[in-house]
């Protein structure tokens, strides 16, 4: 099984919250990037913020599934907390990555290896 990333960011791009667009396209172009003349560097670099991004976005629908988000009016204090939650979220999902994320970093950066004909 092949693994195109450069659709998958697309996807995530495309799909992602206004608030999170700059990371998406940080990625997209970081994926768009990517050739045969890349270095390993540079590919693991790239699949480390698409990793870190995959989780932010779980974790966030997993947030917003116990919470009540439809009902809660959008105070500046509000904002506040969301933008808090956001930075949190962000942190928490890089560390997850650093203890736990090598394993599928591993099997992301091999077969894009072999798709890249990166040696």
């Amino acid at each position: 099984m092949a693994i195109s990333l450069d659709s998958g960011f697309n996807t995530i791009k495309d799909n992602t919250l206004a608030n999170n667009s700059g990371a998406a396209e940080r990625i997209s172009k970081g994926a768009n990037g990517l050739s045969s003349q890349s270095s390993e560097e540079e590919l693991k670099g790239v699949l480390k913020d698409f990793e870190s991004y995959f989780l932010e976005q779980v974790i966030k629908k997993v947030k917003d599934t116990f919470t009540n988000e439809g009902e809660k009016e959008k105070s500046t204090a509000s904002q506040y907390t969301d933008f808090f939650m956001d930075s949190v979220i962000e942190d928490l999902s890089d560390k997850i990555l650093e203890e736990d994320g090598e394993s599928l970093t591993q099997q992301l950066y091999e077969q894009m290896k072999r798709n890249y004909n990166i040696e």
